[in-house]
């Protein structure tokens, strides 16, 4: 006899509830890190009260917790909505500005946090490989917008497209919006003058 859907439903609630618990616990750890060489899993387990092999057995690999890590700021930002949201915009200029808006917004809540992911991915090749395949789904994004302005405006060009992706790649990069913002400003606020550089680089009137 297979368990019954409410048995599974409540294994599934628990499970649920103690991954959350771990990432939760793998946030707090990070933005309150003295560095990112001194974030561990071991550290992660107990802030989350569950044992290192329970760490292990829901995310496989310090880079797995950390992709999840990753995947719950995304949500909790609601980064997808806000694109999908750009990308239906009726014009190429516009969707390039909720592009923007978009990642500004993202970039802002959990500063801290993204500064010691993108650290821990610079001390471990395996972190660096999910940083680089998310840096790539933003490049997919950047292309399509400019595919909907080379065929708007003409700009740019269309053998032009691959150099203003790796230029906008640049402009809305965590990297820039934290260097731009400093220490007084949040990033959030830095977006008019990213999109500014970004039409000067693309050679569209401000």
């Amino acid at each position: 006899m297979s368990p019954r859907p409410y048995t599974l439903g409540k294994r599934q609630a628990a499970t649920d509830e103690t991954r959350q618990r771990i990432v939760t616990a793998a946030r707090e750890l990070l933005a309150a890190a003295d560095s990112p060489a001194a974030f561990s899993v071991d550290a992660v387990a107990r802030q989350a009260n569950v044992s290192r092999m329970t760490v292990y057995y829901q995310y496989t690999s310090k880079a797995g917790l950390l992709e999840a890590i990753f995947d719950d700021l995304a949500a909790r930002a609601g980064i997808a909505e806000r694109l999908a949201t750009a990308f239906r915009t009726p014009d190429g200029v516009t969707a390039l500005d909720g592009v923007i808006a978009a990642f500004a917004q993202f970039w802002t809540p959990d500063r801290i946090v993204l500064r010691r992911l993108h650290g821990l991915a610079a001390l471990d090749p395996e972190i660096e490989q999910g940083k680089r395949a998310r840096d790539e789904r933003r490049r997919q994004a950047l292309r399509v917008v400019l595919g909907r302005l080379n065929a708007e405006t003409g700009r740019p060009a269309a053998d032009a497209v691959e150099e203003a992706v790796a230029v906008l790649q640049m402009l809305t990069s965590f990297e820039t919006f934290d260097a731009l913002a400093g220490t007084d400003r949040d990033p959030e606020e830095m977006a008019p003058t990213v999109r500014r550089l970004a039409r000067v680089a693309l050679g569209l009137p401000d």
